[in-house]
């Protein structure tokens, strides 16, 4: 029984869905959103406040300017896309402390917040604190 407890837990402590993302962009401000997706992906849309940073570009000199006290969220599209588990794989093994946002980009607008980008969805809209 300890090791399934112990399962949940971790697991929850290294995934937060779109709520807790939403929660925690609106009462912290040691919140980064990253979009592990290509520039085109990002430009077409993209959580809000989040940045570009694609995962087969993260490493040692493109992550130097990156604050590690921070908490790194990473997302993708979604289920079918593991962009995002490659990139929180990268980012904590260079030392930061990284979520993993469960059903990326596709939950976040089926649980109705808005996107930015040239094919913005309104929805219900981050204030983010960061």
């Amino acid at each position: 029984m300890n090791n399934q407890i112990n399962y949940y837990r971790e697991k929850l402590e290294y995934e937060w869905d779109s709520a807790d993302l939403f929660e925690n962009l609106e009462k912290r401000t040691d919140i980064v959103v990253i979009d592990t997706r290509k520039e085109f992906a990002y430009d077409q849309e993209h959580i809000p406040s989040s940045i570009n940073f694609p995962h087969r570009t993260m490493d040692e000199e493109t992550t130097t300017h990156m604050n590690r006290s921070k908490i790194y969220v990473c997302y993708c599209d979604g289920i079918g896309c593991n962009g995002s588990t490659k990139g929180a794989l990268k980012m904590a093994k260079l030392g930061f402390n990284v979520r993993e946002l469960i059903g990326g980009l596709d939950w976040w607008k089926r649980d109705g917040y808005s996107t930015e980008g040239n094919e913005a969805t309104s929805g219900v809209e981050v204030q983010c604190a960061c």
